[in-house]
């Protein structure tokens, strides 16, 4: 994987509880990272076809490992004013080099 091809940029983002002065808790976005990655899109190709357990993943991203943070499935990833939620993470080949994120895109139901 090149720089070449991560050329999204997105953030790596936990939900957290704040209290405010008198008690009350509200659940505020923290960004953990802001990392350049590569990004696909769901389609019909022999790679998402074997990906077929995930049926709900819209999207693949790929990125570098960051040191000192562990990505798991309770964050989002924020890509381009879309929200995903974090569906798998696996470390590819192994290596502890790059991260490979399946995530599912969250449509908010306005009212229209």
């Amino acid at each position: 994987m090149s720089f070449g091809k991560m050329n999204t940029f997105i953030e790596i983002v936990e939900k957290q509880k704040v209290l405010d002065d008198e008690g009350f808790s509200t659940v505020t976005d923290v960004v953990l990272a802001s990392v350049r990655a590569y990004r696909e899109g769901r389609h019909g190709n022999e790679k998402w076809a074997n990906r077929s357990t995930f049926t709900d993943a819209t999207d693949l991203f790929r990125f570098r490992v960051i040191p000192g943070l562990t990505v798991t499935t309770a964050m989002v990833i924020i890509c381009a004013d879309s929200r995903f939620e974090i569906t798998s993470v696996e470390n590819v080949k192994g290596r502890g080099m790059y991260i490979e994120v399946l995530a599912k895109e969250v449509v908010s139901s306005g009212t229209s």
